[in-house]
């Protein structure tokens, strides 16, 4: 077991940073030999989150998370040595494989532990599933290798496989509202102004005082350990929330139903995939995967405005500045007109 543990200390950074980056471009962009050209501002920090070592020790933030120690200290056994040497010497292993059955030896290296340090991953989240997972995967062919060593191609299917696993493990959350769940009332300008008026009063009412996007906001706290920032996507959160919660409780005219619809899920979305943001430091690969759903959502939300844009256009409903619902509506007009504009390039 001794011997496995240590094969397994020189291999898991490159299983780990084999799968989050080059498994965050494939997830994320659909394709199985991405360009860096091609890496978008998703992309950039799924690396950025993968890569992420604040105080410089060799070991990534979210590993140390693993292995108990702290992401903000060089050395934090005091051991004389940074924490990323001490997991080379074998002096500190991961938790998550520490207690796995079968793994226990006396003649193999310490498992450092220490009080009052922030506690790995807990069971259930996605950063300690994967962890289990993936050293399972690599007991498992290091047991099958005649001589207990792995190729780098054997490696990276380690890694392949992996993700797959961990793919597997999330399921998608149903959507928020169905078209069952909708009151349909009215069709017509009037009954689509008096809507703008309602969705405007929602909007009003959950806005925020954040000043830029969940996504820039994210790149603060993961390049600039900005926790500041992570409170800022949790209140984009929760005005997600609150607005598809208000959205749900309205009568909606006929002609918008489905719009509505996808407006109000796509927000309901969007929240959960920021509050998975806000465990960037917790449990990261939850926020790597929000991070794969992120784009769709965003698109989603996106179509939403522009079919309901369209709605207003084709009933001939034009509200001027001041009257109620004219902020919602220009804003969806907004929204509409940059998206057809995306679309263009």
């Amino acid at each position: 077991m001794e011997g496995v543990l240590r094969n397994w200390r020189i291999v898991s950074a490159l299983l780990f940073s084999t799968a989050l980056i080059v498994g965050a471009y494939v997830l994320t962009q659909g394709i199985s030999s991405p360009t860096h050209v091609e890496a978008s501002t998703e992309t950039a920090l799924l690396e950025a989150i993968a890569t992420r070592d604040s105080d410089n020790d060799g070991l990534p933030d979210w590993e140390e998370s693993l292995y108990g120690t702290n992401p903000q200290v060089a050395d934090t056994f005091k051991l004389g040595m940074t924490d990323g040497a001490a997991v080379a010497k074998g002096l500190i292993v991961p938790k998550a494989i520490a207690n796995m059955p079968g793994t226990a030896t006396t003649s193999g290296p310490a498992i450092v532990t220490a009080p009052g340090l922030p506690p790995p991953p807990a069971e259930g989240t996605i950063t300690a599933t994967f962890a289990r997972n993936l050293f399972t995967a690599y007991l498992a062919a290091v047991q099958k290798s005649p001589d207990g060593n792995l190729s780098d191609s054997d490696t990276k299917a380690l890694a392949t496989d992996a993700l797959a696993q961990l793919m597997g493990s999330v399921v998608a959350a149903p959507d928020f509202k169905s078209m069952n769940n909708l009151v349909v009332s009215g069709s017509g300008p009037q009954a689509l102004k008096e809507y703008a008026a309602s969705v405007e009063a929602i909007f009003l009412a959950n806005k925020g005082n954040a000043q830029t996007s969940e996504i820039v906001y994210l790149k603060k706290a993961v390049e600039e350990s900005d926790d500041a920032a992570l409170t800022h996507i949790a209140a984009i959160a929760k005005m997600y929330r609150m607005s598809a919660a208000g959205l749900a409780a309205l009568a909606v005219p006929q002609e918008l139903a489905q719009a509505d619809l996808d407006l109000m899920n796509a927000m309901s979305q969007l929240s959960s995939i920021n509050e998975d943001f806000t465990r960037v430091n917790t449990d990261p690969l939850a926020t790597i995967l929000a991070l794969k759903q992120y784009p769709n959502a965003v698109k989603k939300l996106s179509g939403a405005f522009v079919a309901i844009n369209q709605i207003y256009k084709n009933s001939g409903v034009v509200l001027a500045k001041g009257e109620p619902g004219a902020s919602i509506v220009n804003l969806i007009a907004d929204v509409a007109a940059e998206q057809k504009a995306t679309n263009k390039q």
